[in-house]
Order: structure tokens, then sequence, then C-alpha cells
């Protein structure tokens, strides 16, 4: 199984930028779609973005659009995504996923998952 490691989550004041990372164990991240979701306390994990194996497709919720963009190192096994404009509303714990096969925008589809990484946006 791949190993996943989110870190670049803080405090932020609204308006501000934080760039999440994830880094993945294993050989075989070139296979693999991944996806950034999110969670806040009493939410459903809801999807925010994905990107395709080769880093050729990327999809955002509508709500991160234009302020989020998702990217790939493939030769590092690392997703990133770079979050502006942020908002109190973007506040949640972000979990990066992997699947093999292309991407979706489902949490069921995915079977591996990091621990997650705190987002705080402040007014």
């Amino acid at each position: 199984q791949v190993q996943l490691v989110e870190s670049g989550g803080g405090l932020v004041q609204a308006g501000g930028s934080l760039r999440l990372s994830c880094v993945a164990s294993g050989r075989t991240f070139g296979y693999y779609s991944m996806a950034w979701f999110r969670q806040a306390p009493g939410n459903e994990r809801e999807f925010v973005a994905t990107i395709s194996a080769a880093g050729d497709y990327t999809y955002y919720v509508d709500s991160v659009k234009g302020r989020f963009t998702v990217s790939r190192d493939n030769a590092k096994n690392t997703v990133f995504m770079q979050m502006n404009s942020l908002k109190p509303d973007d506040t949640a714990v972000y979990h990066c996923a992997a699947k093999t096969g292309g991407t979706s925008t489902s949490r069921y589809a995915y079977n591996h998952w990091g621990l997650g990484t705190q987002v705080t946006v402040s007014s």
C-alpha cells in the first residue's frame, strides 16, 4: 500500500495563502490519481481537487475554482495544492487521497488516505 503524509497547513488570515504538500511512499506513485478532500467538524468529508496520474487533468469543486491549484511532481512522489485568497469557510482538515485508475470526486473511490493537515482561516 501507499503511505501519504500531508504538510503545510497552518493558521492564516482571510485573503492569505498556503501551499499544502502530500508526499507518497512507494515506487508506483505515477500510476495513482490523487485528490484533496477536506473535513470540518460536523461536516462530511468534501471533495476539493483532483489531478490525474500524469498531471494533465485537474478538476476542482466550484467553491475553490480560481483560488486553488493542484499540481504534482511524480519524480518527487509529491502532490501540491496552492491555496490563495483563503476564506474562513476553507477552515478544515485537509486530506490527500490516492487511487489507481482515473480521477474521481467521490471519497468512496479512494482507498489510500493521509492523516490530514489542519488549515485554519481567521476573519
